[in-house]
């Protein structure tokens, strides 16, 4: 084995986004593509020596191909050790979790999460640091930097590691160690969840179904909910994961796992209704025709923490992102703790739970996790359900209901716009910036603007600064419209479109959400020229 020194040139558009750099796999596939952005990580993260890499992704097409080249050049850069997968496979939660527990300098994460895979689909692949969480943009771009200036990579010529079998080989000097994918996630699980009271749950009868959506969540919640909380075998459904996912988006929503939810709304519905996404960090929940928001499954979870052994002490705080509804805001005042309201992005979470500020963590795009990892976390959002319809005794359908008497409900719904042209995309988000100075105090409707602005974080901890985060046009009885460009898509932009309204009347808490929303859809259209200046009537999916 040799190392070598192969000559480059740099790549256009190798910015790392919301989490990490996301393109097509055919555009990863280009000679020197991934090495130039691995060689940038590498050069950022500087000496490595004698220190532990973790790795892995979420099986989609390229994954091993990617793993071979990463341990190559892990092993010209002088990592002492690499932990990775087996098969390859690390779901990004899992990735969280072996990155602390083994007290490991970082991890690389090959995933493009919610976005299709297969040959014509999406690749991504990030940094984690040292907490765990995904990298901030001091070292992001970081990294970008060093992808603009590129003149050479450096790699082993080592031939591929097994990765199927368990064990240890060496490549150069550097150690490649093989692991269970699901050991230590499932070891802290149980450290957080009230087992025995869950397996009792399935063993008195009740029913669920967990569909996988043949991503990387499928192992995991086959070894826990079937393996070690006795679920029948059956329960947990598209558990392998697969290179193009089936040919199905891999995204927990009501439009991508149709087959749960009319599963979930017929006659021979089980109690309980689970799926995660491509990677693994998202969560949808589901009741008997009830998919549950969220924004609403964030606030619930905070309400009844208490019920999970992890958290019998109580929470500390609530972070959310911007654009998720204020649900758990309420909550945070009726438990006496502070509510954050962060950028898009789980990196802007991880000051807050490394500083013991928050506790639990959502975002409104299937997202919710806590300070067990610094990553959302799909699988620990369906066990803390299983752990509270245990512990209470109630259906989903029950928790909801109750949530909302208690707490009123907040009407909301997200609509994508999605591969807008990139050009008037950013053209229509301008002219609505123009427009915020004089939006306050016009009224439209029934409505009347308080406060309309660009989003900007200060982060609490170490007062970093983050601008133009999404516009907000907030109404004086605390109704939201939320308009920003996504970072995770990989053709031309998508645009997201949030709504929210608060009904205090258990009478109306039973409305169709986008009739609930209507006035709000109505104005922010009026507003944004969204359909004008986009040319698209409808969104391409609401949920």
């Amino acid at each position: 084995m040799t190392i070598q020194t192969i000559a480059t040139t740099p790549f256009a558009g190798q910015r790392p986004g919301t989490s990490g750099l996301r393109k097509k796999v055919t555009e990863f596939q280009q000679p020197g593509y991934l090495e130039n952005f691995v060689e940038a990580i590498f050069l950022t993260l500087g000496d490595f020596q004698g220190r532990t890499l973790v790795l892995g992704g979420d099986g989609r097409y390229f994954n091993r191909n990617a793993i071979q080249t990463i341990l190559r050049m892990a092993a010209a850069h002088g990592v002492g050790r690499v932990l990775v997968g087996r098969g390859g496979i690390l779901s990004t939660p899992a990735v969280s979790c072996v990155i602390r527990k083994r007290a490991a300098l970082g991890g690389i994460v090959l995933s493009a999460s919610h976005n299709p895979g297969g040959p014509d689909g999406d690749f991504g692949i990030k940094y984690n640091i040292d907490n765990g969480g995904p990298a901030p943009e001091k070292i992001t771009e970081a990294i970008y930097a060093h992808t603009q200036t590129l003149t050479s990579y450096r790699i082993s010529d080592a031939g591929p590691v097994d990765l199927d079998r368990i064990g240890s080989i060496r490549i150069e000097d550097m150690e490649v160690e093989v692991i269970d994918s699901v050991t230590d996630y499932a070891e802290l699980m149980a450290g957080l969840f009230d087992f025995d009271a869950i397996r009792a749950l399935f063993a008195r009868g009740f029913t669920m179904r967990f569909d996988g959506m043949s991503a990387v969540s499928g192992p995991y919640a086959k070894a826990i909910i079937e393996g070690m909380l006795g679920a029948p075998a059956g329960t947990v459904v598209n558990f392998e994961p697969l290179e193009d996912f089936g040919g199905h988006h891999p995204d927990p929503n009501p439009v991508n796992a149709a087959e749960l939810i009319a599963l979930m709304d017929g006659p021979d519905a089980p109690d309980f209704g689970a799926a995660s996404d491509g990677d693994g960090d998202r969560n949808m929940i589901v009741g008997r025709k009830l998919a549950v928001s969220p924004s609403d499954s964030l606030a619930i979870i905070a309400a009844n923490a208490s019920a999970a052994p992890g958290y019998r002490d109580g929470i500390k705080g609530i972070a959310r992102s911007m654009p998720t509804s204020q649900a758990a805001d309420r909550v945070a005042a009726a438990l006496g703790v502070s509510c954050f309201e962060t950028p898009t992005g789980w990196k802007y979470f991880g000051n807050l739970l490394d500083a013991g500020l928050a506790t639990l963590c959502g975002e409104e795009s299937y997202g919710t996790g806590s300070a067990h990892i610094r990553e959302k976390d799909g699988v620990w959002a369906v066990l803390f359900w299983l752990n509270l319809i245990a512990a209470s005794g109630k259906s989903v359908n029950e928790i909801v209901q109750e949530h909302w008497a208690r707490f009123g409900r907040n009407y909301y719904s997200r609509h994508d716009y999605e591969a807008v042209d990139a050009a008037a995309a950013n053209a229509m988000m301008e002219a609505l910036r123009g427009k915020l100075a004089s939006l306050a105090g016009q009224t439209f409707g029934d409505y009347r603007v308080q406060l309309a602005d660009d989003f900007t974080y200060t982060d609490p901890v170490d007062q970093s600064i983050a601008t133009r985060q999404g516009v907000r046009i907030v109404m004086t009885d605390g109704s939201r419209i939320v308009l920003r460009l996504s970072g995770t898509g990989t053709e031309g932009a998508t645009v997201r479109l949030y709504l929210e309204r608060y009904e205090a009347d258990p009478a109306r808490h039973n409305l169709d959400t986008q009739a609930a929303l209507a006035p709000l859809i109505a104005i922010a259209e009026q507003v944004s020229e969204l359909k004008v200046r986009t040319g698209r009537e409808q969104p391409s999916v609401i949920t």
